[in-house]
Parts: C-alpha cells; structure tokens; sequence
C-alpha cells in the first residue's frame, strides 16, 4: 500500500505537511473531523497543495521530517 506526504495550504496561509495512505480521506478530516490534526483544525479549510507517493510508511515518514525541516521559502519552491 503506497503512502503519501502531502503539504496543504491552511486559511492562515500556513503550511503543513503529513502522511497518509487516502490523501481525500486525510483532508476531509482535515477539514470536517475532529481527527484531522489540531494544527488545521483551528485553521480551516486547508487546501492541498502538493503530493507525492512514497513505497512504505518509513520512506514517507523520512521525507515528511525532511520537508518539515524546509524554510517556507524552500517549501513553496518544492509546490510549484
């Protein structure tokens, strides 16, 4: 089963990024649920902004932190 880590855009203009297998489940709790991630709940709706497929959790957790150690700036290159 891939996984996937994903940067959404929040109603703040922030970002922040996650993993997931169903990336349209994710956001519907990112939006509607009280399981999305208290970060977004106080900021939505969040958007997605960017997505990519990683083979198993451990890569996509790996790539997730790597993102989460970019500058906004360096964040916002990787989305266009």
């Amino acid at each position: 089963m891939p996984y996937y880590v994903y940067i959404v855009k929040c109603s703040d203009d922030t970002l922040y990024t996650g993993i997931t297998t169903d990336i349209k489940r994710r956001i519907d709790e990112h939006n509607h649920s009280d399981k999305g991630a208290k970060y977004t709940r106080l900021r939505r709706p969040v958007h997605l902004v960017y997505m990519e497929e990683a083979a198993n959790r451990s890569l996509a957790s790996q790539r997730e932190y790597a993102i989460k150690k970019l500058s906004r700036s360096e964040k916002l290159a990787l989305i266009d």
